[in-house]
């Protein structure tokens, strides 16, 4: 097996990205691996055939603020698990930022939750997992929502 020295777990802050967060942290214990979490957010920004609507900077600085309070907090609530862990907040298309933490801290694994939608629901909301698993260029585990159908 490899040797494992940092896990990279990205986060939308819901409960399969929490499960991927324990399991993480579960791997990264007999390896004394370093944890990161991270959150990436996209600021919105909504087309019409006459334009585009653009979030004002007082919105996005309310999103990033959000973002970050949700991180931290994410992250000291695993403080105590005794596993090294710290957080990255990035704003752009999620699945690059996810690459891109990735290249820079030299993970050696990402672990990312998966809602496993199908059908319709993935259509329109794609799947930030399957992007990163076609693009990134290291090991990726996928946890599944158990609760998906």
């Amino acid at each position: 097996m490899t040797d494992i020295r940092r896990i990279l777990v990205p986060t939308d802050f819901t409960e399969t990205s929490n499960h991927a967060l324990e399991w993480a942290i579960g791997i990264a214990a007999p390896f004394r691996a370093k944890v990161t979490v991270m959150h990436a957010y996209e600021i919105p920004v909504v087309g019409f055939p006459d334009g585009a609507i653009i979030a004002t900077p007082d919105l996005a600085a309310r999103i990033s603020e959000s973002s970050q309070t949700a991180l931290d907090k994410l992250v000291d609530n695993w403080r105590t698990a005794g596993t090294s862990i710290d957080a990255i907040l990035r704003e752009g298309i999620i699945y690059e930022e996810i690459n891109a933490v990735a290249d820079e801290i030299s993970a050696s694994l990402i672990v990312i939750g998966t809602h496993g939608r199908r059908g319709l629901a993935r259509a329109l909301l794609g799947s930030v997992a399957e992007n990163v698993i076609r693009t990134a260029n290291r090991p990726v585990v996928t946890i599944r929502d158990a609760h998906a159908h």
